[in-house]
């Protein structure tokens, strides 16, 4: 696993990545956008598949991820 999660069965592989990374919409950083990211994306990915695959409360995701409430905000 080379994600920077802690190595989940939910965590995707580099082959499973290299097909969703392009869905992904663009970040956005500029002028007009945001700032830069803080947590790698594929690191919120991988969050998210956990919660689907363990279906555990929010607040009791692993430290592995991003904080809950970020992984939160992508999602919603």
């Amino acid at each position: 696993m080379s994600g920077g999660g802690g190595g989940y069965p939910s965590d995707l592989t580099d082959e499973q990545w290299a097909l969703v990374e392009p869905l992904l919409p663009p970040a956005r950083v500029g002028p007009k956008g945001g700032r830069r990211e803080k947590h790698p994306r594929r690191q919120i990915v991988d969050a998210i598949f956990y919660l689907v695959r363990t279906g555990c409360a929010w607040r009791h995701l692993p430290k592995d991820f991003a904080p809950w409430p970020t992984v939160y905000w992508y999602i919603t």
